[in-house]
Parts: structure tokens; sequence; C-alpha cells
């Protein structure tokens, strides 16, 4: 039966008085340890005796211990009389239950420890809480929490402190040789793996952040004083969002460094690097056009870059009316929607959005940044704020409202979430990306065991206008249910209107009109 080897850590007492014999020590180290059987302790009062008699070989004082004498222990040439440690299985078995000896000293003040790295004993138990709180499954719970355990044991005896945790730390403690006084099943050693400390670690750090115990990451400031002010002004001035200006600063830094101050830019010099970039993403020139005459425009506004040069950046063509948009006749959609399970809580979320695609054309984002404020259910609608964070009410379907209703209801965990659709493994969180959303649509078409199904989550949009106009509603009310802000938005599905193009449609030279 496994147990817990040790208390939490709690508050060193101050000690004054020297300490006791070594063989005091001994048994009250023994008394305190939470083992079963007469066999453990033998083990354990072997080894910490030869540890005892080691230190008095070389002088050293109980006050002093910490990991690096404990390691200088398991390595010695063990001459020792009366003791035995030369296989190093042994030794390292010694050495670990030294460690837990040496802890026992710490938590009674015979061995000093800094006052940076002392309240381990409430951190850890608020962690606990929160990982409680999180509804994490209880395996992964008990690991978030016998690896932050493990992390500030390991800390405390390198006689570390919370302002020396960094990335390269927590990469020394995930690849550290283990042999620390934590958590053994039933005695042993369990190898954690550097994955999961590293993993566990870097969790267990952000709480303590969150927390205020260690100071938090500020982002690293642009270097550029042209990039910053840019950014800035997207931010105040365009109401830019994180993701928007995050591609911007990206696609910027890697034209900047070709180019040098604004003040030397010439249009040769630009082009040069757009063609540059321009081969290395060919699917996004139009993007990179857009980002880099936004760049130059304000440049110009503030008089670190010559007017001329915003013709500089060669235009892209766009053949926005070559080709038909992609979408399912709505037959399909119905398929795909009966496609959608309702056994599993995952697949109650899913169905409520799929329906909220089909139904009302929502574009992945307005499902990502969806709050539950959102529906008003009296009146029956649905408040969406789409890409220009203008908010819109549409109606909201009757089997919308319902599969909306029955994941609330049945599938939604219990946490204090304002987005309306979570994560359905802990920790709950709103999806942080559209892709998420687009990985649920692929999932269910390809549940539904339909063939030659456009992918991407974008298609129920383009379906529902394409669908709309058939049955012969106009593209003015089409754009009202897309939210399209400009009519030239809206223009592209005239070309699925068949009926409408056969009244306009001009005779082929020798034919008979359509």
């Amino acid at each position: 039966m496994s147990s817990r080897s040790f208390a939490s850590f709690g508050p060193v007492p101050c000690r004054t008085e020297d300490p006791p014999t070594h063989d005091a020590l001994l048994a009250a180290f023994l008394s305190s340890l939470s083992v079963e059987g007469t066999a453990c302790s033998v083990l354990y009062s072997a080894g910490v005796r030869h540890f005892l008699h080691w230190l008095d070989q070389r002088g050293i004082a109980l006050g002093s211990l910490d990991d690096g004498i404990v390691q200088r222990f398991e390595k010695h040439r063990c001459h020792c009389p009366g003791y035995s440690a030369h296989e190093k299985v042994y030794k390292a078995d010694i050495a670990a239950r030294v460690r837990r000896f040496v802890r026992f000293l710490e938590d009674r003040g015979y061995v000093d420890v800094t006052d940076d790295i002392d309240d381990f004993g409430g951190h850890l138990a608020a962690y606990s809480a929160t990982i409680t709180k999180q509804q994490f499954a209880k395996g992964v719970a008990q690991a978030y929490r016998s690896e932050a355990e493990h992390f500030s044991a390991w800390l405390r005896l390198s006689r570390l402190a919370w302002g020396d945790v960094d990335p390269a730390l927590i990469e020394r403690y995930a690849h550290h040789d283990c042999r620390c006084p934590v958590y053994r099943k039933r005695g042993k050693l369990v190898r954690s793996g550097t994955k999961r400390r590293r993993r566990c670690a870097r969790r267990f750090v952000e709480f303590l952040r969150g927390r205020g115990v260690l100071a938090s990451v500020e982002p690293v400031a642009d270097t550029d004083p042209y990039m910053s002010a840019y950014l800035g002004w997207l931010k105040q001035h365009r109401g830019a969002t994180d993701e928007t200006i995050r591609r911007y600063r990206a696609d910027i830094a890697r034209l900047t460094p070709m180019l040098g101050e604004p003040s030397q830019w010439d249009a040769a010099s630009l082009r040069r690097a757009f063609e540059r970039r321009s081969k290395e993403t060919p699917g996004s020139i139009s993007l990179i056009v857009t980002i880099m005459r936004s760049y130059i425009r304000f440049l110009i506004g503030q008089g670190e870059c010559r007017p001329a040069l915003l013709h500089a950046i060669p235009s892209v063509q766009r053949y926005r009316l070559s080709t038909l948009p992609r979408y399912v006749d709505a037959v399909t959609v119905e398929k795909i929607i009966e496609a959608c399970g309702t056994r599993r809580p995952v697949e109650v979320r899913d169905k409520a959005i799929i329906l909220l695609l089909a139904r009302l054309g929502l574009r992945a984002g307005d499902i990502r940044d969806m709050r539950l404020n959102d529906i008003d259910w009296r009146a029956g609608y649905i408040q969406v704020k789409g890409k220009t964070r203008r908010p819109d009410r549409l109606p909201l379907p009757q089997d919308v409202g319902d599969a909306i209703l029955a994941y609330l209801a049945s599938a939604r965990p219990k946490v204090d979430e304002e987005h309306l659709f979570v994560r359905v493994q802990a920790p709950f969180r709103p999806f942080s990306s559209s892709a998420e959303i687009a990985g649920i649509v692929s999932r269910v078409l390809e549940r539904s065991s339909i063939e030659g199904l456009p992918t991407g989550s974008h298609i129920f949009r383009h379906s529902l206008a394409t669908n709309m106009l058939r049955a012969g509603a106009g593209l003015e009310s089409v754009g009202t249910i897309l939210r399209h802000s400009s009519p030239e938005t809206t223009a592209i599905y005239a070309k699925v209107d068949l009926p409408m193009l056969m009244k306009i449609a001009q005779p082929w030279p020798g034919d008979q009109s359509c």
C-alpha cells in the first residue's frame, strides 16, 4: 500500500539551541516516517547512520547540509568502517533516503533554509485547490500536484530562491537525476519523465506568477521605435485585435531587416524585399501588400518616409469572381446535422456549433467569441459582434435554441466562464482560435460519411448564401443575414443565382436566346 512519505512543507521553526545527538535525531526521524513495516525502518536507519558517520569523518556541520553535500556522499569512495556502499544502485537508494532525512532536519529547523523558499506548504495547498476547481481527471490532477511538490522539494534541496526560477532552471529540473525526497510508490523511486516534469513545472510556475509569488513575464518590447508606434496606433485608432497585431508585427519584422531605416528606403529596395518575401509565402501575397502599404502610410504620416514610396509596393491581381463559391446543397446540410450525435457531451456541444454555422451562417470567430449573455432567450435573439465588433442581432431559430439549451443543461462543464462554448477536457477554457472550430467541423464531416465534401467551417456560410439565392432571396437579404459591410462582398454569390443569370444572359452568336 502506498502512502505519502512526508507532510507538506511548513514554516521552519527558529532553533537557537544546539541540535541533539545523532542517535536522538535518528530516533525522531524514524518516528516521523509514515511507512509500514520494520524493514523500511531498518533501511532508513542504516542509510542515515552511514551518512551521519560520513559527516563526522569530514567535519561537516548539520546546519550546512544541502543537495551538494548529499551528492558528495553519494559519490564518495566508501571505506567507512562497518558500512558497505560500493554498489551504485545501493548508493543511489541510500542517497534518496538521506535526502528525506535532510528534509526532516529542514522542517525541524536544524538546517538553515532561505526565507524565500520557506512557504512551500501554503503555495502547494492553494495550487491543489486550484487544480481541484479546474476539474481535471483524477490521474491528471494527481500528476500536477505531485510534480509541483517534486519541483518545490528540488528547489529547496538545491537552495534556490523564487527569484532564480526561469526557463533555464525549469530545464535543469526536467533533466535532473532525481533522488528527491518526494512521494515514492511502495518505497521505490518513480521516474516521471522529462516532458512531464517540464510541463507540470511550467503550469506550477504560471500559477505562482498569478499568485504574485513570481514576477510576471512582461512582453518583449519592440526594439524598433517605428514598429512600436505603429502597433500602438493600430490598437488605439484602428481597433485592431491582438491576433491582427501579432500577424502585422511578424510580417513587418521579416521585411524591415532587408530595408534598414525608413528614411533610407527607396522603390528598388522595397520591390526586392517584397519579391523575396512573396516567394517564401506565395499564398499570402495580397495580405503582405495590405500590411506593408498600411505601415508605409503610417510612416508617411509621421514624416519618416517619402510619400512616393506608397506606390512602390506592386499590386496583386485578384480575380474575385473567377471561381464559384464552394457549397453544399440544403439536403446535404441536413444530412450533416443528422450525423451529429448526442450521446456524449462533446457531441452535444458540436451539434449546437454546427447548427449555428448552418442556420445563421456565422463565422468561426463568431462561435469562438460568443458569450452566455449574447443570447436573449425571451426575445429570441442572439447577438453577434463579428469582424467589425459592431453588435448585430440575429433571430434565434428553434432548433438552434434547443441545441444550445441541451448543451447548457447536460454537456457544458460547470465552470465560472462567460464564453458560451468551452473545451470538454479540463481545464475547461474557451477556444483559443478559429482553427479549433474548423477542427470540430472536420470531425463532424468525417462522421457523416458523405464523400466529396469541402472542408472548413466557412462552407456552411457559403452554403447558406447559395441556398437562399436559389430559393428566391435577393442579394440584399443575403448580405443582411451574412452581415456583409459592403454589397461587393455579397456580389460574389450572384454567380450561383442561375435563374437570374438566365434572364440576363446574352445568346451565343447564331443560337436562340435562353
